[in-house]
């Protein structure tokens, strides 16, 4: 009689099953039309987040409240969030056109409406990618407000400790705290959090702005309020889709309004029937790349094309920005912003009204019929999908669009190397499913070399979302014979899309151009460096617009 092998599953194949259970119990609640976060329905979310276990989350599993991961959340989630014990997800349903004003989270565009004193709805204009990562970030602070009602609620009948009533003294303050009033609270605040007092004093400002400079402790306070009125008063925080949303979600609506305002832009200005690129990159480093050098070269003597590009990357810098716009929009640049609800803005340039002999590109060979650029802002997860296949499509049905390729310059996580490195993809595997997307990209590794900037090759992943990061999946994926070395949230989309219109509907040329090229925003193999350590700063300038200048220097055939 054979022995039965006992079989255990890696902590990979444990994080692969908790993102796949995410995945489906998330289009689950979605169907259903509501849920309670912290109430039965919500359980599987929970136990499959605590499972997972994210990098950006940091010590989710831990007793203490994870501090980097609640400002990544908050910086991505509407102001007032936190006071609110129902969030309601819709589509466009036209509270733009009410008195509502629109609170836009300063690091994700989307329009939040904060309807009372306990409601706030979120819009959901970019698909499913949205709502994955607005849920899974509602998950983690509800967690958090547990772990802060765990430790100040002292027992059933509603007594709470000292520290808590000391905290809510210093939240209910109209005017802003002094020195000494702030590091009383953060005292508080840091016994409550079970962090030291130095941990939440190097923290506290990042939360705060000029109007609301101590949100930390508000922030803190209003979690862990609601947290406790639904143990003592059993007021569940509720979270519910819309019915419009739910009608609406997948049938490209708002993409379709997208490309076909691009396309009329198009015809209004006799540019249908030239060559065309799509380049899908920010609002910035193609206007700058042909542009700057050339308009500013007076203002910086001597200066190296970098030092004006991290000159125009500045926040503060609009005046200098404002020059180049200029000149760009007298040479054939059209600037069309985002109505659709995609919150994708788009900038179309006809090369054929440049002066190439004052542009940084004057060996540029265009031929006979000079190629139209379309450059759209980046796209958000599975929108990268319904904005390119959208895009693709003929323009009423019957005038195809000679789209002679798509390239696409985006940041993704890195998996060996650090911040500011490039990557150059092979193939896109799509994380949960391992669809895979095999290309011939235009652009390769050795083009970047000698630029004091290392440079990977390799299959990239494509994520659910940044915030399910897990290092033991990653791990997997780039020591076994997969050979990941990054990861990023659109590039699968991105391919399906094209190799559906070019393949199989035959909507654009089958022999289509494709280029990808990643600069690397964090490493999530390495503690200190995920996402949540904070921005690139001008690491970043660099690598975007070498990568911009490599993919315009094959379009204008200028080397």
């Amino acid at each position: 009689m054979r022995e039965t092998k006992n079989i255990s599953r890696s902590r990979a194949q444990e994080s692969s099953a908790a993102i796949e259970k995410m995945y489906i119990t998330m289009r689950h609640l979605f169907n259903r039309g509501f849920y309670k976060p912290m109430g039965i329905s919500g359980d599987t979310l929970r136990e499959a987040l605590l499972a997972l276990r994210p990098e950006i989350y940091g010590n989710i599993a831990e007793e203490k409240v994870e501090l980097n991961g609640l400002l990544y959340v908050i910086e991505r989630l509407p102001m007032g969030i936190e006071e609110c014990r129902f969030i309601n997800l819709t589509s466009d349903e036209g509270y733009s056109r009410s008195h509502f004003k629109a609170i836009v989270p300063p690091k994700r565009r989307r329009n939040c409406y904060r309807i009372d004193e306990e409601q706030m709805n979120v819009e959901i204009t970019r698909g499913r990618s949205d709502i994955y990562d607005i849920l899974t970030h509602l998950t983690f602070i509800f967690i958090e407000s547990h772990k802060i009602r765990n430790r100040v609620l002292l027992d059933d009948a509603g007594e709470v400790s000292r520290d808590w009533m000391k905290l809510e003294q210093a939240v209910s303050q109209t005017k802003k705290l002094s020195l000494v009033e702030k590091e009383k609270a953060i005292s508080h605040a840091a016994n409550i959090l079970g962090r030291t007092f130095e941990e939440v004093l190097n923290i506290y400002d990042a939360f705060g702005s000029e109007a609301a400079p101590d949100r930390f402790l508000h922030v803190i306070y209003w979690l862990g309020k609601l947290a406790i009125e639904e143990i003592i008063g059993n007021n569940k925080r509720t979270i519910t889709f819309s019915p419009i949303l739910r009608e609406r979600l997948g049938h490209h609506i708002h993409g379709e309004i997208w490309a076909t305002n691009i396309k009329e832009v198009l015809k209004e200005n006799g540019l249908l029937e030239r060559p065309i690129h799509v380049i899908s990159a920010n609002m910035h480093s193609v206007m700058n790349s042909i542009f700057a050098t050339n308009v500013l070269k007076t203002q910086f003597k001597d200066k190296s094309d970098f030092f004006i590009y991290e000159e125009l990357s500045k926040s503060g810098a609009h005046e200098v920005r404002n020059k180049v716009q200029e000149v760009a929009l007298k040479q054939g640049m059209i600037s069309v912003p985002d109505s659709s609800g995609t919150n994708i803005d788009v900038q179309i340039f006809d090369t054929a009204k440049i002066n190439w002999a004052n542009s940084s590109f004057p060996a540029a060979k265009l031929g006979d019929k000079q190629p139209v650029l379309i450059v759209m802002d980046y796209a958000f997860g599975e929108q990268a999908y319904e904005t390119i296949d959208e895009l693709l499509k003929p323009f009423k049905k019957d005038i195809l669009l000679n789209v002679e390729s798509v390239s696409i310059m985006g940041k993704a996580g890195i998996l060996e190397g650090g911040k500011g490195d490039i990557m150059i993809p092979n193939a896109h595997i799509n994380e949960g499913t391992a669809d895979n997307y095999f290309f011939e990209n235009e652009l390769s590794a050795e083009m970047f070399e000698g630029n004091d900037i290392d440079v990977f090759a390799g299959a990239m992943v494509t994520v659910l979302g940044t915030s399910l990061q897990n290092r033991d999946l990653l791990k997997f994926f780039h020591e076994s014979t997969w050979g990941v070395i990054g990861l990023e949230m659109e590039g699968s989309y991105y391919q399906k899309a094209i190799q559906s219109a070019s393949k199989i509907r035959k909507s654009v040329p089958h022999d289509i151009k494709v280029r990808y090229a990643y600069y690397a925003s964090d490493n999530p193999l390495e503690t200190g460096s995920t996402l949540a350590s904070g921005g690139l700063g001008t690491t970043g300038v660099k690598p975007t617009y070498l990568i911009t200048i490599k993919i315009l220097e094959q379009i204008f055939n200028s080397k």
